[in-house]
């Protein structure tokens, strides 16, 4: 037998001999009836919101909520298969069943937690820009009162500067007039342009597009809240929080997490939150 056959039946032998060995020893704690896809991690994610999640120059996924969304997959034994797309889409995605999860840096609210099992993974809060040239600079949420803000629709932020302008107007002052865009790119294109004097958005993107030199942070942070995964079903969601626990054990998840300086979560152990949802 020719050398380079030998070499290739020999490589052939190999393969088959230790391809059920490896399938043996890596298996999913998930039942597969309660995944999307059998043998996969489907999570949505909105690539938008570095340095959680963007693209790079060949239009690669990466980012933190990318990388912890490897290593989770990696120690549930099943390969990982990100959904992109906006945000609006996915808690109605994600109850029809379209994908398992999401991971896009979403803040942990109690009603999401009762329509979804959520758990909490990080701390976060609202950072504040303006344009590199404004006059305009506020240092703390009243004075966002009476001006125009631009947000990314359906989010944290959006309803917390709603509700806290509605409850400042209803003692007389001035509300803040808020237009919701459906992408972060598209807040800071209009925030860019002149069409809204600041934006509100995730402190770790504020503090991203700060560094780009893209805008100005003009409020560091408020209304810090956890930020959270959610899954709809409980047994992904449990698998989940035990693989994190894990990560903090080895020292995996601090690495990831100081890489991009975001802060951990102070609790003590990673579980869901909440009652999740009732049928």
């Amino acid at each position: 037998m020719p050398l380079t056959l030998l070499r290739a039946s020999l490589a052939l032998a190999i393969v088959a001999f230790t391809a059920p060995a490896f399938a043996q020893s890596c298996k999913s704690p998930i039942p597969d009836s309660d995944l999307t896809v059998p043998g996969k991690l489907q999570l949505s994610i909105n690539p938008t919101l570095p340095p959680l999640q963007s693209v790079d120059s060949k239009g690669e996924l990466q980012g933190l909520n990318v990388e912890l969304g490897k290593e989770i997959a990696k120690r549930l034994c099943l390969q990982m298969d990100f959904q992109r797309m906006d945000f609006p889409a996915m808690i109605p995605g994600l109850q029809a069943s379209r994908f398992d999860g999401i991971d896009t840096g979403m803040f942990w609210t109690e009603e999401r937690s009762k329509i979804m099992f959520t758990v909490p993974y990080a701390l976060s809060a609202i950072g504040v820009l303006v344009a590199t040239d404004s006059k305009f600079k506020p240092t703390e949420p009243k004075d966002l009162l009476g001006h125009v803000i631009a947000v990314d629709a359906d989010s944290y932020q959006e309803r917390w500067l709603r509700n806290f302008s509605k409850t400042e107007s209803e003692k007389g002052a001035k509300p803040m007039e808020i237009r919701a865009f459906i992408t972060p790119t598209e807040v800071i294109a209009t925030l860019r342009a002149g069409q809204a004097e600041a934006a509100a958005l995730p402190a770790y993107t504020t503090n991203e597009i700060a560094r780009r030199g893209q805008a100005v942070v003009a409020i560091k942070a408020m209304g810090a809240t956890p930020i959270t995964m959610a899954f709809r079903k409980k047994s992904v969601a449990e698998a989940v929080a035990k693989a994190l626990n894990d990560m903090r054990k080895d020292g995996t998840y601090a690495k990831l997490l100081d890489e991009v300086g975001v802060p951990q979560l102070p609790e003590a152990e990673f579980a869901i939150r909440g009652p999740g949802p009732s049928s």
